[in-house]
């Protein structure tokens, strides 16, 4: 299953998704350890919140991505960054739409949301992807 999974011509698609899903855990645990004292929230008088680190991503291996589409390895590099970037700026989805830090506040919640579809939206893709390539859809869809 792995072997095939690893020669898959989707993989970049699952390696997104798995970043996706990691980063979003990770970041969600270490804000809940931040606001609990356990580790620290800010060096000095600056936050730099995380979705600033998810754009700066996103730039990155957006432009990587397409500039050096034909390598495989930089392809799936770029996915795995890609899918980082995209939960870092997501999970703070609340602070673009209300311009104030409410990821602890009710309002927070839309972000949760928001990662949610953006998941839902990302693995339909896959699905689509997945059954656009299998012939007996083509076959069928062509009979129409």
């Amino acid at each position: 299953m792995l072997k095939k999974i690893l020669r898959s011509h989707r993989l970049s698609q699952i390696l997104i998704l798995a970043a996706f899903i990691v980063t979003f855990a990770i970041a969600r645990t270490i804000t809940v350890a931040q606001k609990f004292g356990f580790i620290p929230n800010q060096s000095g008088d600056i936050h730099i919140h995380h979705l600033v680190f998810g754009i700066l991503l996103l730039l990155f291996c957006g432009y990587i991505g397409i500039s050096f589409w034909a390598s495989d390895r930089v392809r799936h590099v770029m996915a795995i960054l890609f899918g980082i970037g995209a939960a870092l700026t997501i999970d703070e989805f609340a602070l673009w739409l209300y311009l104030d830090d409410v990821y602890w506040h009710d309002l927070g919640r839309i972000s949760i949301d928001a990662i949610i579809y953006t998941f839902a939206i990302f693995s339909l893709a896959f699905v689509i992807s997945e059954i656009h390539d299998h012939k007996w859809i083509k076959k069928l869809l062509s009979r129409r």
